[in-house]
């Protein structure tokens, strides 16, 4: 049997047990990953080490960026931060097996929508390790079993974090086998052929990337696009606010998706805030890539950019490296957004209500800030305990996804005999759809 087949054959198996395991199971299990975590530390950190001097060796050759060096990284301080994201779900309101809604179609024949886990999911993602454990953490709250795959320049830091979580399933008697990982890009290309065993894909990369899975496979695919992030500095900014927020966006960790990418700034307060704020940016090692307007600006007062190409709106950076614009009017900005973003976050910088709903209205993409960060889109600041991606598409969820996006429902239909016969032709009974306010029970 097909290695690849059998892992997810194995998971198929144990996702219709698992699904239905009991919260204070699932709790019990994250909360032993959380204390495993915290007690493993120091291996943890050696097998990242590892992994970081492969990774540096494949920046010499020029196989690898630095912002997926970056990503991959572990410090004890990220260490922390996962386990405070492990701690969250754990924290997290159950919704498998939620009633979503109850309808009587007539006395004694009642129809519930109850929520259940989707079944078996494989995520494919890059070198950040802490996404393995977030998206563990998930498909386990949320009773799916799951094919990880991720970046080869991170082998030994996931395989040490899939045992631990492994490990952590067996000793709450739970199937191990929920939680599979597959390790090559030939493994990946036998998964897209499995719809029969996999019921959602999830991957976490580049654009090219998430459509060479969604052109190569029947499954169903959650796709986490790009992250071309802006900031429209408006004419009606508070220009402190503008330059904290242009700052954090950038600077506060440019290798991830919600960084920004593109600083749109209003002509009319482009002259007294370019200075400022470009100066801050370029002596944290920042370089950039301005259009004709804003180079004429940053010029005058000694500040070193390049002219932006048209390449350069379309551009992910996950660096360093910002793009820069002057547009004459709120209309010029959006359009800006609308034609070169991504979908994923853009953020507004005005104190003046009406064009910052404009701006909330009229930009497309799954996460629209006022006076804020793009950085704060993420699963665990928005309070989902943590995120498998962020889906830039509108089905069947969009933005942060956490464990609500890892379910779906089914119906359930409660009846004492009844027949379709006895609703049709003549003197045929009529149906009540009646809305009842009653949770399902399993006991009925």
């Amino acid at each position: 049997m097909n290695r690849v087949y059998g892992k997810a054959k194995n998971a198929k198996t144990a996702s219709i047990i698992f699904s239905s395991t009991n919260t204070e199971k699932k709790n019990s299990v994250l909360k032993r990953v959380a204390m495993l975590l915290n007690e493993k530390r120091q291996p943890l950190l050696e097998a990242n080490a590892v992994d970081l001097e492969n990774a540096e060796q494949l920046l010499k050759e020029g196989k690898l960026n630095n912002a997926l060096i970056k990503r991959l990284k572990l410090t004890s301080e990220k260490i922390d931060e996962i386990i405070e994201g492990v701690k969250s779900v754990a924290g997290q309101e159950e919704l498998t097996g939620k009633t979503l809604s109850t309808l009587e179609l007539d006395k004694g024949l009642e129809l519930y929508r109850v929520s259940v886990p989707i079944g078996v999911i494989c995520c494919i993602f890059e070198s950040r390790p802490d996404a393995l454990v977030q998206i563990s953490s998930l498909c386990i709250k949320s009773g799916n079993a799951v094919i990880l795959k991720g970046g080869s320049e991170a082998l030994e830091t996931n395989r040490f974090l899939f045992n631990l979580i492994r490990q952590c399933l067996e000793e709450e008697k739970l199937d191990k086998e929920a939680l599979q990982l597959i390790e090559t890009r030939a493994d990946v290309k036998e998964i897209l052929d499995l719809d029969g065993l996999i019921d959602l894909i999830i991957p976490r990369g580049s654009n090219s990337f998430v459509k060479f899975i969604q052109e190569n496979t029947r499954i169903a695919v959650l796709g986490h696009a790009s992250g071309i992030c802006h900031v429209f500095v408006d004419k009606e900014a508070d220009l402190c606010k503008a330059e904290k927020i242009c700052f954090d966006a950038k600077t506060q960790y440019p290798a991830v998706c919600n960084a920004m990418e593109t600083m749109l700034v209003h002509s009319a307060v482009a002259k007294e805030f370019l200075p400022k704020v470009c100066k801050k940016l370029i002596e944290s090692g920042v370089k950039l890539f301005a259009d004709k307007e804003a180079l004429v600006i940053l010029k005058e007062n000694n500040l070193a950019a390049e002219q932006a190409k048209q390449e350069n709106w379309s551009t992910e950076y996950n660096d360093l490296i910002l793009n820069v614009r002057i547009v004459n009017c709120l209309d010029e900005a959006i359009s800006h957004i609308n034609q070169f973003g991504s979908r994923h976050t853009d953020s507004i910088v005005s104190e003046d209500k009406e064009r910052s709903l404009k701006f909330i209205n009229m930009v497309d993409s799954s996460s629209v800030m006022v006076n804020a960060s793009t950085r704060f889109s993420d699963g665990y600041r928005y309070g989902l305990g943590a995120e498998v991606g962020i889906n830039t598409g509108k089905i069947h969820t969009r933005g942060p996804s956490g464990l609500e996006s890892l379910l779906t429902y089914k119906y359930i239909l409660v009846g004492q005999g009844n027949i379709v016969a006895d609703y049709s032709g003549k003197d045929a009974k009529k149906f009540s759809h009646k809305k009842l306010e009653k949770e399902w029970n399993s006991g009925y």
